[in-house]
C-alpha cells in the first residue's frame, strides 16, 4: 500500500500540480488506475466539505455533533419530531444553497468520460447530480425529498420549506452550526415556538427521505450497491472515513473478491488496510489534478 500526506511528493507529476493535491508517484498510479475505467465511485461527506457543509469527522462535526435523531424516537414523540423539523429546517436552507465544489465536479467529468461504472453516496445533499453526475446510488436517501410515514407519497423538500415558513413567519433564530445532514444545532428554547405540518393528503407523519439511525438502508439499494462493486475493476473511496459499516462493507466486499480499492481522504481511514493505494489529500485539488493526469478526454 502506498500512502501520500499531503506536502508530500513522491516523483515527478507529468500533469500541472495543484495548490494542496496530492502529487508524485501516486496520483500517477491512481490516474493509471482510473484510465482502465469501469470505476465505482464511494463518496462520503468529506467531499462536500469545500461545498461548505462540514464533515462529521472533522473539527467542526466533533465540536457541534448533537446527539442523532432515531427512526424509533422520530416516530414514537411528537416532541422528537418538531425538535427534529426545527433544527432540518434552518440547516436545509444551508444544504439547498451549497454549490458542488471541484471534487464532484471531477467526479461528474470522470463519468462523461465514460470511466466509471457507478456512483455511489453516503451524502444526502445531491451535490454530485448538481455538477452533472448521473444515475447517482443515494444511498442514505436526499434531503431534497419529503415522504409521508402513512400514505407513502413522496413530495420535493422545498414544497414542505414553503409550508414550514408559512407556518413560522414570526419564527426569527439563528443556528450555531450546521451538520452534514442538515441538522442545525438550536437550544430547547429555540426548538419551543416552531410549528411542524403533516402530510396535504392523508395527514400523516412527514419524514425527510433519508434513512435515520436504527432505520435499515432498504435491501434493492444494497443489493444494487453490492452488483455495482462486484462489476468494479476499481472502487475509488472519496472523502469518507469508512467508519460506518453502511459504506465500509462495500470496501470489505471489494477487497474479498480482489477488486483493487483506492481511498482519497483527508485522514486514515477504516479501509485503509483493504486499499491497493491511498491518498491523504484535499480531495477538490487532488480529483482535479488526477483528471489533468489522465490528458485530455478521447475523441
Amino acid at each position: 500500500m502506498e500512502r501520500l500526506t499531503d506536502g508530500m511528493a513522491g516523483g515527478a507529476l507529468e500533469a500541472p500540480a495543484l495548490p494542496g493535491a496530492a502529487v508524485g508517484a501516486p496520483l500517477r498510479t491512481l490516474a493509471d488506475l482510473v484510465a482502465d475505467g469501469e470505476v465505482v465511485v464511494l463518496s462520503g461527506a468529506g467531499l462536500s466539505t469545500e461545498s461548505g457543509i462540514p464533515d462529521y469527522r472533522g473539527e467542526t462535526g466533533r465540536r457541534h455533533r448533537a446527539t442523532p435523531m432515531t427512526y424509533q424516537t422520530f416516530v414514537g414523540s411528537a416532541a422528537a419530531r418538531r425538535r427534529y423539523w426545527a433544527r432540518s429546517h434552518l440547516g436545509w436552507r444551508h444544504v439547498s444553497d451549497a454549490a458542488p465544489n471541484a471534487g464532484h465536479r471531477a467526479v461528474a467529468a470522470l463519468q462523461r468520460r465514460g470511466l466509471l461504472g457507478g456512483i455511489i453516496t453516503q451524502n444526502v445533499d445531491g451535490l454530485h447530480q448538481a455538477a452533472g453526475a448521473r444515475d447517482v446510488v443515494e444511498l442514505h436517501g436526499a434531503l431534497d425529498r419529503v415522504r409521508c410515514l402513512g400514505c407513502g407519497r413522496r413530495s420535493p423538500r422545498r414544497l414542505l420549506d414553503q409550508r414550514l415558513r408559512a407556518a413560522n413567519a414570526d419564527w426569527r433564530v439563528e443556528a450555531a452550526a450546521v451538520n452534514p445532514d442538515g441538522d442545525a444545532v438550536l437550544t430547547d428554547d429555540q426548538v419551543a415556538g416552531f410549528q411542524i405540518v403533516d402530510c396535504h393528503g392523508c395527514g400523516g407523519v412527514l419524514k425527510p427521505d433519508v434513512i435515520f439511525f436504527g432505520e435499515n438502508v432498504p435491501r434493492a439499494r444494497v443489493q444494487e450497491c453490492y452488483a455495482l462493486t462486484e462489476r468494479a475493476a476499481l472502487l475509488l473511496v472519496l472523502g469518507s472515513s469508512l467508519t460506518v459499516m453502511s459504506g465500509y462493507r462495500f470496501v470489505r466486499h471489494a477487497a474479498e473478491r480482489a477488486i483493487p480499492v483506492a481511498i482519497v481522504n483527508q485522514g486514515p481511514t477504516r479501509g485503509d488496510s483493504h486499499a491497493l493505494l491511498t491518498l491523504d489529500a484535499p480531495l477538490g485539488a487532488t480529483l482535479t489534478a488526477l483528471l489533468s493526469a489522465l490528458g485530455p478526454p478521447r475523441p
